[in-house]
């Protein structure tokens, strides 16, 4: 088997081959926070966002978004993605907050982290999009992967 780089013998990038590594099951969470004014938070938890159910359509476009992952991100693996979840809730610890976490899974050669990145900086950016005419202070913080797992480097969790 070739080394894992996005290198070629004549240091173009390339795509890494992942032809001689065995499909396994694998999965992957990533979670982001999207930081607002309270009452932009409470509009989006009534429903009552002039653009229609905010939640609904975030979580709709983060899983979207985790299908097109490779269309997107330069010499990204295409796979065949067998779930993707989106739960997108108020922060527990204060009103500004709607923390959004996303998690894929497939079984394949290569693991599926950039696809919850995208699912869920994608839900968020459509949080973002549909409230940005009521709250102009709105951010979006902490884009990370939280856990994975399968694949040859193995498990790994961090809060």
């Amino acid at each position: 088997m070739t080394s894992l780089t996005h290198f070629d013998a004549q240091g173009r990038a390339a795509m890494v081959d992942v032809g001689a590594k065995p499909q396994t099951p694998r999965a992957a969470t990533a979670c982001v926070r999207v930081v607002m004014l309270p009452a932009t938070r409470q509009i989006i938890m009534s429903g009552t966002a002039k653009k229609g159910d905010v939640i609904g359509i975030a979580r709709i476009a983060g899983i979207m978004a985790a299908k097109r992952a490779a269309d997107l991100i330069p010499l990204c693996h295409p796979l065949p993605i067998t779930s993707v979840s989106i739960d997108i809730f108020p922060a527990p610890t204060n009103d500004t907050t709607m923390e959004i976490t996303a998690t894929v899974r497939t079984t394949g050669q290569t693991g599926v982290e950039m696809e919850a990145l995208t699912a869920a900086s994608i839900a968020a950016l459509t949080i973002y999009d549909m409230c940005k005419a009521i709250d102009r202070v709105m951010r979006i913080d902490g884009l990370r992967v939280t856990a994975k797992s399968g694949g040859k480097s193995g498990d790994f969790t961090q809060d």
